[in-house]
């Protein structure tokens, strides 16, 4: 066994995804395969204390305790994938238990005060939780409890809806169950229930659930009674059980210590993270450059998760609106805006949305806050139809392929010339012209239209073409930034379809610079964007290369050692 080995590897590979939660599936792989503790010839064989327990079952039949059930004959046969350790033996759940039962099959009365009744919703954390169980009668619990009578030791198991969980009773208080929970009693003369239960929960198990499974899709997932019996089990020797059992403890108390020291690790680092930002949304016009290439160097070392690259992001969009990322210059000219036009797009513009988010900018001088009806030439939306796709013509944009500053080309659906020239009346799309979802899912995401690209509007986009005051590339960085997708999210309408209003959308105020300073924003923006790109690539080979290395150190530790030997000589 090379679980050493693996511990060993824990710093490289600590920051894989599930690193933790893949080690202690692996502990319990180790664990019903024989390869977490070394065997003794001299415990008592497995197959010895199967005859002992189905003795006592027979016994418990004859007495009337228990029904006569099928122990279980294997539903196909696993020893050619697994190769019993010796002393073991390869048996399934009828065999090795002395009781298979489920709770109530019908909803009881529920009362305030009385019985706990057992649910899954009650033991899916693992354990079972009292703590929102709800209470049927004493006299429904009695009729009840003749035929299901959970006690100590016993295992329980969602067989409906959460399923495969399998708990241990640990408690003396009594309690009836539902039919979603499934009830196994072991002979613990003859086996110990902490190391089965730990079976239940095994990868190895795991796998017999999905077999045996009924339902998916959109029914309820079940594990039938009847098939529980044929669930096949490894069974160790009873000594051999006790010390897998010890073995397991001590390895998971020392994954909790790792997972609380990576979940510290995280805190520590988001806390780093959220100071090195916070010098970005108060920056000191000075020394921006260096606090921002400061916080890129520096996130590399503060965190293993590229998503944070994403806050990074925002923070830099946020201070190019609002004049902090470039310096101004002194006697600059003042930008001469167009009077805002009086047209039917400008009198249906919601001039109170522009007010009440205009009052929250504080801008340079030589700045000004227009609303977007004023600083563009045209801003249309798509026709109200379902295109008629086609498999091949021009490319009619998806809100799903716009990306914030960029369109998605890898999956284009087609209409018609005929479509296309439908869906252009409004507008025909150029380059340079801004596409811009205010509908559904993907809301308040602007990306310019392609040099060379001819395409047209599917649903739910409108197209926005700038005036001669801003640059297209400045206004899509503005529509993209924080500023415009708070105010976004603020006026969603529509609940279960959200949208942006055209007349919201006309009344953004877009902050607006000399012309000049745009062009310094835009290539500043391209510069350091590209360094979060390449953060971001960096961060996500590094979580690709310990998630590989994960799965090769359990993979190695999986390998039986004769085959490692052989792979060596090859």
């Amino acid at each position: 066994m090379n679980a050493e080995r693996l511990m060993a590897h824990y710093e490289e590979i600590a920051e894989a995804p599930d690193a933790v939660a893949r080690l202690r599936r692996f502990i319990l792989d180790l664990a019903v395969m024989g390869k977490l503790v070394t065997q003794n010839p001299n415990d008592e064989p497995a197959i010895e204390l199967l005859r002992r327990i189905a003795a006592k079952r027979q016994q418990l039949v004859d007495a009337g305790e228990v029904k006569v059930r099928n122990s279980g004959a294997r539903s196909r046969d696993k020893t050619s994938a697994f190769a019993c350790p010796t002393g073991w033996t390869l048996s399934n759940l009828g065999a090795v238990s002395l009781k298979i039962t489920d709770g109530a099959h019908k909803t009881p009365t529920y009362v305030d005060k009385g019985v706990p009744f057992i649910s899954v919703k009650d033991f899916s954390g693992g354990s079972l939780d009292f703590s929102n169980t709800r209470f049927i009668p004493k006299s429904e619990h009695e009729l009840l409890f003749q035929r299901c009578d959970p006690r100590r030791g016993d295992i329980l198991i969602g067989r409906i809806g959460t399923l495969g969980k399998a708990v241990l009773i640990d408690t003396d208080v009594e309690f009836s169950l539902f039919v979603s929970v499934g009830l196994i009693r072991f002979d613990h003369d003859n086996l110990d229930p902490v190391f089965f239960r730990l079976l239940l929960n095994s990868p190895f198990v795991e796998a017999e659930f999905d077999r045996i499974k009924i339902g998916g899709g959109s029914h309820t997932n079940k594990l039938n009674l009847g098939d529980l019996y044929t669930v096949a089990l490894p069974v160790p020797p009873l000594a051999e059980q006790r010390r897998i059992v010890a073995k397991v403890g001590e390895l998971m108390v020392l994954c909790d210590r790792l997972e609380t020291a990576r979940a510290t690790r995280e805190a520590t680092r988001d806390r780093l993270a959220a100071v090195s930002l916070s010098r970005l949304s108060v920056p000191n016009s000075e020394t921006f450059q260096s606090d921002a290439r400061f916080a890129l160097d520096a996130l590399t070392a503060l965190t293993a998760r590229p998503d944070q690259i994403k806050q990074l992001r925002q923070s830099i969009l946020n201070l190019a609106v609002r004049g902090k990322l470039v310096p101004q210059l002194a006697g600059r000219p003042i930008l001469d805006l167009p009077p805002l036009p009086q047209s039917s797009v400008a009198s249906s513009m919601d001039a109170a949305v522009f007010r009440e988010f205009r009052s929250s900018l504080i801008l340079p001088n030589g700045w000004q806050v227009a609303p977007l009806a004023q600083l563009a030439d045209r801003i249309v939306d798509c026709p109200h139809t379902t295109p008629n796709w086609t498999k091949e013509g021009v490319i009619c944009v998806r809100t799903s392929q716009l990306r914030p500053g960029s369109l998605d080309l890898a999956d284009p659906r087609f209409v018609s010339e005929h479509e296309y020239t439908e869906r252009i009346e409004r507008l025909e799309p150029k380059p340079g012209d801004i596409l811009y979802s205010r509908e559904g899912g993907i809301l308040g995401v602007a990306c310019r239209v392609p040099v060379g690209i001819r395409l047209c509007l599917g649903q739910r986009l409108m197209l926005i073409r700038a005036g001669t005051a801003v640059l297209p590339e400045f206004l899509e960085v503005v529509l993209n930034s924080p500023f415009i997708t708070d105010i976004a999210k603020a006026c969603t309408t529509g609940g279960a379809a959200p949208r942006v209003n055209m007349s919201t959308v006309r009344a953004y105020p877009i902050p607006v610079p000399p012309l000049s300073e745009q062009e310094q924003i835009i290539a500043e923006l391209k510069s350091l964007m590209a360094l979060c790109d390449r953060l971001e690539m960096c961060l996500s080979s590094e979580v690709e290369t310990r998630a590989r290395l994960l799965a090769a150190l359990l993979a190695e530790a999986l390998t039986p050692a004769d085959d490692r030997e052989l792979e060596a000589a090859e």
